[in-house]
């Protein structure tokens, strides 16, 4: 590591302490990490700040899904060839892509972007939840499919928003068996994800 004569890190520590700041990288990763950009390429840190300053500027959600998207509304919720009467609800755009990849199911996805966990701080009130309740209210919704993954917070998360929808002139269904316990959408085989979504029942 560079000695700094002043109590102010140098822009290669800056760069560690900004790297450790990403989910599962810690001081050796990071430290590896910085490293390889500092001996790579120049004009790969250009490239870097380049995509990682056009993510930010030009993604946003979708007004309906909430997917991750550069337009007003994302190529699933403007296809004419989807039932947008069917939304299956999920926790992140990886479970998205993972029942996408099932290739059975054909409605709309609506995007929590997390699940309910006290203990970690997130309420509600982080996660896309009203906007959820928007689309349902606002008519032409029969079903929603809950699709949060099967652990703890996927499960909290489901009966609250079942408990939300109750009164609503929609059919609320679960992700039947198929998926493991405690497992991830993300993480799970396309023919397990398929089955599941076939023999989908009524949440209790």
């Amino acid at each position: 590591m560079i000695l700094n004569k002043s109590d102010a890190p140098n822009p290669l520590e800056r760069l560690i302490r900004v790297l450790r700041k990403l989910p599962g990288i810690g001081e050796r990763s990071a430290s590896r990490l910085a490293f390889f950009i500092l001996r790579g390429p120049g004009d790969l840190a250009h490239e870097m700040a380049e995509a990682i300053l056009a993510v930010r500027e030009k993604i946003h959600f979708c007004e309906l899904c909430q997917n991750f998207t550069e337009v007003k509304r994302c190529s699933l919720c403007l296809s004419s060839e989807r039932d947008h009467s069917l939304i299956c609800l999920v926790e992140e755009p990886a479970d998205l892509a993972a029942i996408e990849k099932a290739g059975t199911y054909r409605g709309l996805y609506h995007i929590l972007h997390g699940a309910i966990a006290p203990m970690d701080g997130v309420g509600p009130e982080q996660l896309k939840i009203q906007e959820l309740l928007n689309r349902v209210r606002s008519g032409g919704v029969k079903e929603v499919v809950l699709a949060t993954n099967s652990n703890m917070e996927g499960e909290a998360t489901a009966l609250y928003i079942k408990d939300l929808l109750k009164g609503m002139s929609v059919r609320v269904t679960r992700l039947a068996s198929g998926v493991p316990v405690g497992g991830d959408l993300e993480f799970t085989d396309p023919m397990t994800l398929a089955r599941a979504l076939e023999s989908r029942h009524l949440y209790p």
